[in-house]
């Protein structure tokens, strides 16, 4: 039977009592012009849900099939623990060569319970079979294996900064290489649904941003739209925990390298600053240039930016943040006077910011925290997820921050 509401009830995702998230078979449709870069409204399969602690209830209600390519790494397990708890999401395959045969709650424990998939090979058949197909690779994996998903009609949201960047002479430059699949580029939608939500909402292919630009864009769009700052002098100072690097083994991640230490990396130019800059300019519509200068925390996860902005009319910097993401899900602009802090995000797919005028001055300051491995990665793309697949934006993001 539908739930009364025509939702889904509040729980979390399972198929049986066990709450664990398996591989069903089912009919699907992807509905997807092969190559087309936009996809239609998909008619979609049912599954049976959880509905509180005291009983089980039934609902039929709409899942996706989705496939997860590379996750193994930090920004891999939190899709994966995010998709677990979805609930219209159903997760059939998971891949990594180094760990294909085994099982993805031995890897990652905090998953037991919760997923009984083991890791495949990539290159897997069972990706094509999916609706949506997640890559949580380093860069030049997607742009290398995902058009052959993108021409079946499958649905890509690609983590890596693959398809970031519109220009493939830009990409080359700041990446080494040529780029691989240059005729994708203008398709893909970039996915700040805060700036981009009508695109992404029929796209085929959706560049999830990178963590430093979602910070930096989020705290300077209002800013940008309302046309009330010098767009040739903006400053961005921004620091991450070490889980931003990766989950691999660098000498300077080491806890006893990280520790008790804050450095700077990156200044003379970091391959984020191309797509900041192309992200603020499309929000301006005029070119925009940031001095960016990222650094390294001693914490496992966060983001705190800080932004300069120097005013070139008046405004009240906090009636406009406040207007501006007045109906944004997960954009929180704190009271006049309060500063966000990293430990409110951690865990969440929120962005908390805060505006400053100081001693009534004409530079404006902005601060921004994310969850680095949240709103800056998994999260986000969760959301991308839901947005293109016509679901409540907030569903499997609707968790509090975790408090200590």
């Amino acid at each position: 039977m539908a739930h009364p509401s025509g939702t889904r009830p509040a729980g979390r995702a399972c198929t049986s009592p066990t709450g664990r998230v398996t591989g069903n078979s089912g009919q699907y449709c992807r509905g997807a012009p092969a190559g087309s870069g936009k996809i239609t409204a998909l008619p979609r399969r049912k599954s049976l849900y959880y509905a509180d602690a005291e009983a089980w209830r039934l609902a039929e209600v709409d899942v996706i099939k989705v496939g997860v390519v590379g996750g193994t790494g930090y920004t891999g397990v939190e899709l994966l623990r995010l998709l677990a708890g979805h609930g219209q999401a159903e997760l059939c395959v998971i891949t990594s060569r180094a760990e294909a045969g085994r099982r993805v709650d031995d890897l990652f424990p905090n998953l037991r319970g919760h997923c009984d998939l083991s890791f495949t090979a990539p290159g897997s058949a069972e990706l094509e079979q999916c609706e949506v197909v997640f890559y949580a690779t380093p860069h030049n994996v997607a742009m290398r294996t995902a058009p052959q998903l993108l021409d079946r009609g499958v649905r890509v949201i690609d983590l890596s900064a693959d398809f970031r960047l519109r220009d493939a002479a830009l990409w080359s430059q700041w990446y080494g290489e040529d780029h691989a699949c240059p005729e994708w580029l203008p398709k893909a939608v970039y996915g700040l649904p805060e700036a981009n939500r009508a695109a992404m909402a029929t796209a085929q292919l959706i560049a999830c941003p990178g963590c430093y630009p979602t910070s930096v864009q989020l705290g300077l769009l209002p800013l940008l739209r309302a046309d009330v700052v010098d767009r040739q002098s903006l400053i961005a100072n921004a620091a991450s925990g070490v889980s931003g690097a990766g989950r691999k083994a660098v000498i300077g991640n080491l806890l006893s390298e990280a520790a008790d230490n804050v450095k700077a990396y990156g200044v003379a130019g970091h391959r984020h600053l191309p797509e900041i800059e192309q992200g603020l300019g499309d929000i301006a519509g005029q070119p925009v240039q940031v001095t960016f200068a990222p650094h390294l925390l001693p914490m496992i996860r966060g983001i705190h930016t800080t932004l300069y902005a120097r005013l070139s009319s008046q405004v009240d910097a906090q009636a406009l943040f406040e207007k501006a993401y007045a109906a944004e899900p997960f954009v929180d602009v704190m009271p006049a006077g309060s500063y966000p802090q990293t430990r409110s995000v951690r865990g969440s797919n929120v962005c908390r910011i805060a505006v400053e005028q100081p001693r009534g001055r004409d530079t404006l300051v902005v601060m921004v925290v994310i969850d680095n491995l949240v709103k800056g990665a998994s999260g986000q793309a969760v959301q991308a997820l839901n947005i293109m697949s016509g679901l409540d934006e907030s569903s499997g993001l609707g968790a509090a921050a975790l408090s200590p």
